[in-house]
């Protein structure tokens, strides 16, 4: 059975998008606040009916009261992070999806306090999440996060968030490459991940592996009710480390290029890919946004700290740093879409946590982690807002 359609998604976008471009000209100019209202302009989108039972949580705890009729005008990406001593939603030892490399408690990680904090709007109380009326609201549907790692951190994060809310309901796991599912078989709801780290496409040619900028092969993404993109964090990488020995734009092919213009053009490629190929009426949109890394602590006011031994958020509202460069290229290739896409503007939020990252707590990255995040943990609070999106 279909999720029930309620009021149009254009308006939810336009307001939250609005509200997202007031904070992003605090911190970048009102350049990049034109460009987000740009992104608003020709959005529409049936949402699922909103469930109106009160229960909040993934165990059925009440929160939020009536916060559901101020999350339309609500900027859910400014705010701060506030002890909840109900968190985590979920214990990791119950979670039969979760990695080794998310797993922070199994691998020692000595401190607790990080599973604690939740993300609080300025503007509004975020609902808290409710696993139940999530998979009522999305019966019989297949959600598909496709990306990086950082999507495998937040497609297990959900996985363990709905297992949480629905213990007892059956379910079959498999995890492979390119694809991984979860299935909750008595709702019909398959949770799925895909993983692409560019998301154009990597060729293997005579010459070597090209990175092509303007070519994606994404038939397997289709299909899908609803779909979360994530790239950027393998942009980065260079020598050993990166998967390609060419990079190709348009007809041109060198050796390698500025990696923010590369990844503005694959982003470009990927606007366009979904406007000729994804069927909106049928297929919510979302992009991930930037997860932000915390390698180095200058950027948060510590010198030459980093990740580890990390035990609390940065406090207040603002990051010292700043902005994350690539964040304005999502929103550029978002704004000269012709269907609607939801950002979700995760960057801020997360760069306040430098205390939510694995860092020597992993069993599958060894040394110092400043990048993935801890389970339960930052990515429960991304899928916090997926859930208030279509509630708004």
């Amino acid at each position: 059975m279909a999720p029930r359609q309620r009021l149009p998604f254009r308006r939810l976008v336009l307001l939250l998008v609005a509200s997202t471009a007031l904070a992003c000209s605090v911190l970048a100019g009102g350049a990049v606040a034109s460009v987000v209202e740009t992104l608003g302009v020709r959005r529409h989108f049936g949402s699922p009916k909103r469930n109106t039972t009160g229960q909040h949580g993934a165990g059925g705890r009440r929160g939020g009261g009536s916060a559901r009729s101020g999350l339309a005008s609500c900027n859910m990406f400014q705010g701060s992070w506030v002890y909840d001593d109900s968190l985590p939603m979920y214990d990791t030892a119950g979670c039969p999806f979760v990695e080794a490399e998310f797993d922070c408690q199994k691998y020692g990680r000595p401190d607790k306090l990080y599973l604690k904090y939740r993300w609080r709007p300025s503007s509004c109380e975020l609902p808290r999440f409710n696993g139940l009326d999530f998979l009522s609201k999305w019966r019989g549907k297949k959600i598909l996060f496709v990306g990086d790692s950082i999507s495998l951190n937040q497609w297990e994060s959900l996985a363990c968030m709905l297992h949480a809310a629905a213990p007892s309901s059956r379910t079959t796991y498999s995890r492979g490459t390119p694809f991984s599912t979860v299935t909750f078989q008595d709702y019909g709801v398959s949770v799925a991940y895909y993983r692409s780290t560019y998301l154009v496409d990597i060729v293997d040619e005579s010459i070597g592996r090209v990175l092509k900028l303007d070519s994606i092969s994404g038939d397997a993404w289709l299909g899908a009710d609803m779909l979360i993109f994530n790239t950027w964090h393998w942009w980065t990488h260079t020598g050993r480390d990166q998967p390609w020995d060419f990079v190709q734009d348009g007809g041109q092919v060198m050796k390698d290029m500025d990696r923010l213009s590369a990844f503005s053009k694959g982003m470009s490629t990927w606007a366009r890919w979904v406007d000729s190929n994804v069927d909106t009426s049928k297929t919510r949109v979302y992009f991930q946004g930037i997860s932000p890394t915390h390698y180095n602590g200058v950027d948060w006011g510590e010198g030459s700290r980093s990740c580890a031994q990390q035990t609390q958020p940065v406090a207040g509202s603002a990051y010292p740093a700043g902005p994350v460069p690539a964040q304005s290229a999502v929103r550029s290739a978002i704004a000269g879409m012709s269907k609607p896409v939801f950002l979700l503007d995760i960057t801020l939020l997360s760069q306040l946590r430098r205390d939510g990252h694995p860092s020597g707590y992993s069993g599958g990255h060894p040394g110092n982690d400043c990048s993935h995040w801890c389970l339960a943990g930052v990515p429960d609070a991304w899928n916090q807002i997926l859930y208030a999106s279509f509630l708004a």
